[in-house]
């Protein structure tokens, strides 16, 4: 039980703690490749499922970022984990960033890996809430949720809010309104930034930002990845993250 929620998560070997922060809709069973990779080399990763997410207990109230930063000091407690590296994939990667910045002191290298820590409100995104104002006007009819859906899938393209459930919707809101890039001048662990140049959910551009927000820090280009690079490529990124280790 961690901060009221039973937590689930997965070790892998043994060594020098490595925590990874999946994404959001995620599971800590997606990143069983690279973790396994990275306990060969003497490493010992943790996995947690955030709550919310896998085997981890639903949330019984709209959480923020913060919230699930204050969850995972506590998971950490528990465990009696001190010095560690970590890295945060999309939206773990917000919360890794907040944590770096928070307990620098503590992670020895800080992997961001297609991190969602970049929040701007662009002219796509501003089209996008449009056409959902649009859209909440049909909903009498009978086959709202399938029309609804389909915009979504086929004008606004993919989008996690409308997959998402309950309590969980709020949840996602708060975390996308928290502009976690105001963090990233303030990081001074040794960090490095692993993007595919083929992601359109976290386009290439964010990750050079990034790189130009964070002093000492190194970005590495994965040719032909996407978004989903640590299903699409887990070997090539678990090579990525040893040779910067």
């Amino acid at each position: 039980m961690v901060r009221g929620v039973k937590t689930n998560y997965k070790t892998f070997g043994n060594g020098v703690p490595f925590l990874i922060l999946h994404g959001w809709g995620s599971m800590s069973d997606r990143w069983a490749k690279e973790a396994e990779i990275l306990a060969e080399k003497g490493y010992q990763v943790i996995i947690p499922d955030l709550p919310g997410f896998g085997a981890s207990d639903k949330l019984t109230r709209p959480w923020t970022v913060n919230d699930y930063v204050k969850w995972f000091e506590e998971f950490l407690k528990i465990l009696n984990i001190q010095d560690f590296n970590l890295l945060g994939y999309s939206f773990g990667g917000a919360l890794a960033t907040k944590m770096s910045v928070k307990y620098p002191q503590r992670i020895l290298k800080l992997f961001l890996v297609a991190a969602a820590v970049i929040r701007k409100k662009t002219n796509k995104k501003s089209i996008s809430a449009k056409i959902a104002k649009i859209v909440k006007l049909f909903y009498f009819l009978p086959f709202y949720n399938f029309f609804r859906k389909a915009v979504y899938k086929f004008i606004i393209r993919k989008s996690d809010y409308i997959y998402t459930e309950g309590i969980m919707k709020e949840t996602y809101l708060n975390v996308v309104s928290d502009d976690v890039s105001f963090n990233l001048p303030f990081i001074r662990v040794p960090t490095v930034i692993i993007w595919g140049d083929k992601d359109q959910s976290t386009p290439i551009e964010d990750a050079r930002e990034v790189k130009e927000k964070i002093k000492n820090s190194t970005l590495v280009v994965v040719p032909g990845a996407d978004h989903l690079i640590h299903k699409q490529m887990p070997e090539v990124l678990a090579e990525k993250i040893l040779e910067n280790l």
